[in-house]
């Protein structure tokens, strides 16, 4: 898939980066934006934040827009950094697709150059799953649906014993539902459309088209996890929290929403009892990061461990070469590590 080759070496935005991106001749900064960007016949400019939010693009879009991915194949989408080029294709792309606070460059970008044409992908994906910063169960999920909105805001922040306040952040991690990623299909259209009107019922197409995909990636995972000798999914990050709540799993996860953390021994410790008490057969790592901590549970109870990717980039390890195949390499992963029938 198209995707920008741009390694990046910044640890933060900053006001030079975003003025450089600005100015009109970007002869002055040395990682200026292409001097082409955008397609030669006229069709739109589509930047996309990561990986799935490019593929998803691509599907909508089809041949009518150029379609690039800021975060490149093999980087880590949570710490992704901006370089001045990659600034100037947000300022100058028709439309941003986006993931609101899960790459707070992107966000920063977003804010000071492309307000108008930013399209916030978590607002139909409805990201109704949420945790208490130091939890690993969900303190909100969709399944939820009749829970009174005053209930929910009341989550918002714990307080503990000694007067603590815990933050509730929210999870992104939606595309692993094909059904939230099917609505945010729907939703883009309906924004390219409007962008480039002439051409708004095929962008309509390409997302029924995209839906009955998708729809068909559902029902494979509703069958393939329908008898599980275990249901209980514990993995290294949490991340699978959507798919767990769609298929009937129980996600357990070591870390926190941050793939990077480093899980204390409080949650080590927790994770094992878990893993013993359900009987856990396996423990999940990921691609893009270490499979350090599963691991060391794994060890610990005699589990275990198998790849599931969370499908944030594409990498060598990627076993499947765009989103549907590296769902259903996930899906056979789960077949085999839950024991299914």
């Amino acid at each position: 898939m198209p995707s920008s080759s741009r390694r990046t070496t910044s640890r933060s935005l900053s006001t030079v980066t975003l003025a450089c991106a600005t100015a009109v001749a970007l002869a002055g900064c040395s990682g200026t934006a292409d001097a082409d960007a955008g397609t030669d016949d006229g069709g739109l400019t589509v930047v996309a934040a990561f990986y799935p939010l490019a593929w998803l693009s691509e599907q909508v879009a089809g041949d009518l827009a150029d379609v690039t991915s800021l975060t490149p194949d093999g980087a880590e989408p949570h710490e992704y950094e901006l370089t001045p080029r990659d600034v100037a294709a947000v300022a100058e792309a028709d439309v941003v697709v986006h993931l609101p606070t899960l790459q707070p460059a992107v966000d920063a970008a977003i804010e000071q150059q492309a307000a108008d044409s930013a399209f916030d992908a978590g607002e139909p994906a409805d990201l109704s799953l949420t945790y208490q910063a130091h939890d690993h169960e969900h303190a909100d999920e969709d399944a939820d649906e009749d829970a009174d909105e005053d209930a929910h805001a009341d989550e918002e922040e714990h307080v503990d014993e000694e007067g603590h306040a815990d933050e509730v952040v929210t999870d992104p991690h939606f595309w692993h539902d094909p059904m939230r990623m099917a609505d945010v299909g729907d939703a883009l259209a309906e924004r390219l459309g409007t962008v480039d009107e002439a051409n708004a019922e095929e962008y309509t197409a390409n997302a029924a088209e995209l839906r009955a995909e998708l729809e068909q990636l559902d029902e494979e995972f509703r069958t393939g996890l329908a008898d599980c000798a275990s249901r209980e999914l514990v993995t290294s990050h949490t991340a699978f929290g959507y798919l767990a709540g769609s298929f009937g799993l129980e996600q357990f996860g070591i870390s926190g929403l941050a793939p990077d953390a480093e899980p204390s021994t409080d949650a080590l410790t927790e994770a094992t009892e878990f893993v013993r008490e359900h009987d856990v057969a396996t423990i999940y790592f990921e691609t893009l990061v270490s499979p350090a901590v599963a691991e060391t549970v794994a060890r610990e109870t005699g589990a275990q461990t198998r790849q599931l990717d969370p499908i944030e980039g594409l990498t060598d390890a990627s076993r499947g070469e765009d989103y549907l195949e590296i769902m259903r390499a996930n899906l056979a992963s789960l077949r085999e590590g839950q024991q299914c029938s």
